[in-house]
């Protein structure tokens, strides 16, 4: 099932998107979401029922979609954790999940621009995210799925110059605007470790894998992660992309100001952004 974060230039409200159009949740029943609803079968299946009810309203086609999470607590990302990313790096596998971060103020939404900062080299990075729907400390892996929200897709934007400079990952990843997510939070009946995953820059392919190549699947992240730190709602887990990012293209593709860059993931949607200077 499909949500949708939206605005019709008033407050930002939530939908769920069915058929291509989306319903707006809040005014009637089953009553507007928190993320923690999103974990819960209950709501879920009231949701069901209310669009086989043709209960919800419509939402007008011109609404402007946000990103699922504005402001996460936090955003951890994930290294190396493809097989095949790894290896156009010549990397050995990981024996742990690599961890790093990006600051909460890189979000941006579906449609609005990547900021390309002047004489940075801007790559692009399709990924998996997980949003975090329940407060998680030390979680087994067989219980992973009971804390997570959703799944939307990130694009992990990285300065390459930044991340060379400084020996380490921060600054580069967080520029502004470095982290579209959405368009859809898809929660429910999905398996996050079975996903078509994929990347178009002017509708070129630059990316293309399955989420099976992960490293350490969702679940086991989850376990890793919340064996260290508490994970709060609106957290973001940013799974990792797969082989093929600009820098490591021969010769490299890096993104421009005028590109347009699509990322896809089976099950969520494509989010698209342009690149502007």
């Amino acid at each position: 099932m499909q949500f949708v974060r939206y605005t019709t230039g008033a407050v930002p409200r939530w939908g769920v998107r069915d058929d291509g159009d989306t319903y707006a949740l809040g005014d009637r029943s089953p009553g507007a979401p928190t993320l923690d609803a999103f974990c819960n079968e209950s709501y879920l299946g009231a949701v069901r029922d209310a669009l086989g009810q043709g209960a919800l309203p419509r939402v007008d086609d011109d609404a402007g979609v946000l990103a699922p999470v504005p402001t996460p607590g936090k955003i951890v990302c994930v290294g190396l954790n493809y097989r095949d990313h790894a290896e156009e790096q010549d990397e050995e596998i990981p024996e742990r999940p690599l961890l790093f971060s990006k600051a909460a103020t890189c979000v941006t939404n579906p449609g609005d621009p990547i900021v390309h900062p002047p004489g940075e080299q801007v790559d692009y990075e399709v990924e998996l995210a997980v949003v975090v729907g329940r407060q998680a400390r030390n979680v087994d892996a067989a219980d992973a799925r009971e804390y997570v929200a959703g799944y939307t897709v990130l694009n992990d934007v990285s300065g390459r110059d930044a991340q060379n400079a400084d020996g380490q990952f921060f600054r580069g990843k967080s520029y502004d605007t470095f982290a579209p997510m959405g368009p859809t939070l898809a929660a429910g009946d999905i398996d996050p470790n079975g996903l078509d995953i994929a990347c178009r820059v002017n509708g070129e392919a630059r990316q293309s894998s399955n989420t099976e190549q992960f490293v350490f699947d969702v679940d086991e992240l989850v376990e890793y992660i919340s064996a260290s730190m508490t994970l709060r709602p609106g957290d973001v887990i940013s799974t990792g992309t797969p082989g093929g990012v600009g820098i490591f293209r021969e010769p490299p593709e890096l993104l421009e100001p005028g590109d347009t860059v699509a990322a896809e993931v089976e099950g969520i949607g494509t989010l698209e952004n342009p690149v502007v200077e």
